[in-house]
């Protein structure tokens, strides 16, 4: 038996679910993010949202324009999304893959800050989704229903089973 100690050291671990906003708020947000985390998916849902491959790069070369000169942060990578709505053409979805985009964000139109733009019916989006599918484009999830019938303490409950279970048997890829 050994006594010698185990460690493991993250030195610069990933955030995979980061807002940074845009202007001022970026500005003052991506600093602190960079000296800590060498890369992050950033999310899609600024005013108005990121729904095309032009506005990711737009916002990726604002990013990185506020990214720290030197230090830690220097070389801190932001990994973009897409914000899915009704209207996303599945060719889009190419296009992005292209341009290294690295997923698409589910928002359920109301259902958080920004999402107004978001899905309203998930079937609206199979098209798109099976382009993602083909193109291996994660799909990422904020998984609540914003039924107001359902409690507020349900509303992810319910998502699984109104929507993440249908896309899960439609989208098994």
């Amino acid at each position: 038996m050994s006594n010698a100690t185990e460690s493991l050291t993250i030195t610069r671990p990933d955030d995979w679910h980061l807002h940074l906003r845009d202007g001022d708020a970026l500005r003052a947000v991506l600093p602190y993010t960079a000296a800590q985390f060498a890369r992050a998916i950033v999310m899609p849902n600024l005013q108005p949202p990121v729904t095309t491959t032009a506005q990711a790069l737009a916002y990726r070369d604002r990013i990185l324009a506020a990214r720290p000169a030197t230090g830690a942060g220097a070389g801190f990578e932001p990994l973009m999304t897409l914000y899915l709505t009704d209207a996303t053409p599945p060719g889009e979805i190419a296009r992005a893959r292209g341009a290294g985009i690295v997923a698409v964000k589910l928002y359920p139109a109301g259902a958080t800050t920004h999402s107004d733009a978001g899905v309203t019916d998930i079937r609206r989006t199979h098209a798109t989704l099976e382009a993602m599918q083909r193109a291996g484009l994660l799909l990422l999830v904020h998984g609540e229903v914003t039924d107001p019938e359902v409690d507020i303490f349900d509303r992810e409950a319910v998502f699984i089973d109104r929507v993440l279970v249908p896309l899960r048997r439609d989208f098994p890829a």
